[in-house]
């Protein structure tokens, strides 16, 4: 390989940090400020807790993992299954996927502890491919009718109507979103996701779409919508806010593992031994619970900061530093939010018919490079019990207490991994 721009320490001028850490910013902001638009909750806190929640990881990683975190998308449908939406979008009981999001951060730090005491040969043995991937396709498929309503549907009146000019701006925003991704091979195909909404934007704005009345009474300054346990909600855990959310680290845990891994090929370091994976699942836990605390969605490291990484070839710890500062000091800049709170509803659609759909088909890419076998009776029993369960939308539900859809899915999906017998365990091991 050839030899890096800036290495993991190496420091970069004055100037060089500035655009090399708006250009990590700009990879990650779409997505970042998508998952709270679609689950209800402030694209501000979500901006300000990936900054703060990226610092963190790189302190427990001791500066030696080049990663950035933004909203996690495995998380869309639970935090819609535990906190709900009203007719408007906006999340309900926002505090129970608060803490939903903190036991998942528990979770991750659990796990990080086991690792460290007995190594992660049997994470790879409770979480292998026939159990993840069809998890994955089932979080994509799960929410594809969400995307499709968002894209072609309006309410008026309480009462959902089709929309052909809407349509048309979704369409538009997901054809721009492809063009970038499939046809530019230089730093834009890193960040398809925010070109595509820029593009759908302006076509939205041309076709009269777009309400500005929200940012002309915005003020340049204004604190994210902060959610502080026991000052704006009550900090009630409950067996469903736990069993809808705290599932779906069989998910993000694997996908976190698979960053890790890519993200050494491409800087060549092997950061499962060094500074360890328990140390970057700690980071990646501690992040979330953090974000958590203060109202954020729960977070992910970022395969699309992974790929700038991979093609400037500028690993510098510094300006994915430099990037979290700038997403904290934007996320106060009440003009710039108020901006992306006027993005119409059918431009998110488009963009998620693509972002959900690639979420699934990330499934289907990891049954074919596992080389899983569907010869294997076993293993198409396992991955049809969990489609079908997730996407069906099956559910446990006793008085109070309610598991449901994906979450239950991957419940399920471990205990027949455990159960079922299985003479070839190695066609199931992806890592």
């Amino acid at each position: 390989m050839s030899r890096p721009v800036l290495d993991i320490h190496d420091k970069p001028t004055g100037g060089q940090l500035v655009t090399l850490s708006f250009q990590h910013l700009f990879a990650m902001f779409g997505s970042t400020i998508l998952v709270p638009q679609l689950v209800g909750l402030d694209p501000a806190i979500a901006l300000l807790t990936s900054g703060i929640a990226t610092i963190i990881f790189l302190f427990i990683t001791q500066f030696k993992v080049p990663a950035y975190l933004g909203s996690s998308f495995a998380f869309i449908s639970p935090i819609i299954t535990v906190a709900g939406l009203d007719a408007s979008g906006i999340a309900i009981n926002p505090g129970n996927a608060m803490i939903g999001a903190m036991a998942v951060g528990v979770v991750y730090a659990i796990v990080a502890l086991l690792i460290k005491l007995t190594g992660y040969k049997w994470l790879m043995a409770l979480l292998p491919p026939i159990v993840v991937a069809p998890v994955i396709i089932v979080i994509g498929l799960g929410l594809a009718g969400t995307a499709v309503d968002m894209a072609m549907n309006i309410t008026v009146d309480g009462v959902k109507q089709y929309s052909g000019l809407h349509f048309s701006a979704a369409l538009v925003t997901l054809f721009a979103a492809i063009i970038f991704n499939v046809y530019f091979k230089n730093i834009l195909s890193a960040m398809p996701i925010l070109l595509g909404l820029i593009v759908g934007y302006l076509y939205s704005l041309a076709i009269g779409l777009v309400d500005f009345t929200a940012v002309k009474e915005a003020s340049w300054f204004a604190l994210p919508n902060f959610l502080i346990p026991g000052v704006d909600y009550e900090f009630n855990i409950t067996a469903t806010i736990l069993l809808g959310m705290v599932p779906v680290v069989i998910v993000t845990i694997s996908e976190h593992i698979g960053h890790q891994l890519v993200l050494g090929k491409v800087v060549e370091r092997n950061y499962i031994k060094d500074p360890g994976l328990h140390r970057s699942l700690l980071g990646d836990g501690l992040g979330t619970f953090i974000s958590a605390l203060i109202g954020g969605p729960p977070k992910t490291t970022y395969g699309e900061n992974i790929g700038v990484l991979a093609i400037t070839k500028v690993y510098s710890v510094y300006v994915i530093f430099g990037a979290a500062i700038a997403a904290i000091l934007i996320s106060f800049l009440g003009k710039i939010m108020a901006i992306i709170s006027t993005i119409p509803t059918a431009v998110l659609g488009g963009i998620s018919i693509l972002l959900f759909g690639i979420i699934a088909s990330s499934g289907l890419r990891m049954f074919v490079e596992s080389r899983v076998d569907f010869g294997n009776n076993r293993n198409m029993v396992i991955a049809s019990v969990i489609l079908v369960i997730g996407i069906g939308g099956a559910k446990i539900e006793y008085g109070s207490f309610l598991i449901s859809g994906m979450a239950l899915a991957a419940i399920v999906g471990v205990l027949l991994n455990l159960i079922l017998p299985s003479s070839d365990k190695n066609i199931e091991n992806n890592h």
